[in-house]
């Protein structure tokens, strides 16, 4: 174990990294090059600047080998270029980050394998290695900064709005005072699509005394807020929508108070719309499709709903279309076999035996899976209706 002083200590180990550096660079390199891209095809004047920043990034880590935690040097300008470039050309600042993290957990590799060739002591062994966290730390901070310094300046004042508004929903603490809209106060989210949407929004709230909260997105959807310093009531808002346009579709979360409130009912509208945008009514409002919404959001729990209850009701001649009509008479009905007769003009025996050939084909009594059955059957009306005009998934 070594007794040197620290200083010709990390001396020697700074030596011995440079004298691999050849090796050591092609190394980050191709952990870097690895790390790909989701967001386009390269880009030759991207990617010559990238081979400079790892470079730059190694002198940058293999420099602060000779220095303590509290004298880590700047990050080197050709860094904060690159992030710049980046931003510039669409490559995600996920990416990028990625790449330093990569680069800097192989440099981290050769720094253990030649501190412990060089009889570094476990401390001096540690205390190197909080350094090279604290720089990459540093580091990582300086590159987001200028890249999103760089998207912002590239943006219009409304594009860097909404960025700004989706990085709230995604939970980075921002700040909101230039957004006009109070954040600790009471919220009622709500997402329209179709042509006109965001006229047709405002329209709904004008009459209510609200603020507004609104982002027009580049898919067609609307994403609104209405905020207020009092509970909101969605039924004050579906009473509006008599006059909404036909080809545009509402869905409404649930009232919620405070930023997580604001978070949440948002959600709880995004997951109402697939179903508006197929349903009949004008608005559609969490609170009534709940369990429909957390089904279409389960994969599993779908496939699983068609398989169990509805594919076996397709053995029928017609597809099982009469069973399906049968089970939906009966559960309105209360489960009342007469009234779900009187409702579809068929002999209560008609129902009674075709619930019984309904028990044969799922292979256990409607009792024990009433709701299942119910939700199944809602999931099929869904996946029958068809999408109104001009609005796409």
């Amino acid at each position: 174990m070594s007794r040197r002083p620290t200083r010709e200590v990390r001396g020697d180990l700074h030596a011995r990294l440079n004298a691999r550096r050849p090796e050591i660079e092609d190394a980050v390199l191709t952990r870097v090059f690895a790390v790909s891209d989701p967001s386009g095809p390269p880009v030759p004047e991207y990617t010559e600047g990238l081979r400079a920043a790892v470079g730059a990034a190694l002198d940058y880590g293999l420099a602060a080998v000779n220095l303590n935690e509290e004298r880590s040097p700047l990050p080197p300008p050709a860094l904060l270029a690159q992030a710049r470039m980046a931003a510039r050309h669409g490559v995600s600042l996920d990416t990028v980050l990625r790449r330093y993290i990569a680069g800097q957990a192989l440099l981290a590799d050769f720094l253990v394998e030649e501190a412990e060739a060089g009889g570094l002591t476990p401390g001096e062994l540690q205390r190197l290695l909080r350094g090279q966290a604290a720089l990459i730390d540093r580091l990582l901070s300086a590159v987001s900064e200028e890249y999103t310094r760089e998207s912002e300046g590239r943006l219009s004042s409304a594009e860097q709005r909404n960025e700004r508004i989706e990085r709230l929903l995604a939970g980075e603490p921002l700040d909101t005072s230039h957004l006009s809209y109070d954040f600790e106060a009471h919220h009622l989210g709500a997402i329209a699509k179709g042509p006109g949407a965001a006229e047709a929004i405002r329209a709904l709230v004008a009459p209510l005394d609200r603020r507004l909260l609104l982002v027009e997105r580049s898919d067609g959807a609307v994403w609104a807020w209405l905020g207020g310093r009092r509970p909101i009531d969605p039924q004050d808002l579906q009473r509006n929508a008599a006059g909404l346009p036909p080809q545009v579709s509402l869905a409404l979360g649930e009232p919620a108070t405070g930023l997580g409130g604001w978070r949440l009912t948002h959600q709880q509208a995004r997951a109402a719309l697939p179903i508006a945008m197929r349903s009949p009514d004008s608005v559609v409002r969490y609170a009534d499709v709940a369990l429909l919404a957390s089904i279409l959001q389960d994969d599993l729990f779908a496939t699983s709903l068609r398989a169990l209850y509805l594919a076996p009701l397709q053995r029928e001649r017609d597809g099982g279309e009469a069973a399906r009509e049968t089970l939906r008479a009966y559960f309105t009905a209360g489960r009342n076999v007469s009234s779900a007769a009187a409702s579809l003009g068929v002999s209560r025996r008609t129902v009674a035996n075709r619930l019984r050939v309904i028990e044969g084909h799922l292979g256990f009594p409607l009792a024990a899976c009433t709701a299942e059955m119910e939700a199944a059957l809602r999931l099929n009306d869904l996946d029958r209706a068809p999408l109104p005009p001009n609005i796409t998934t």
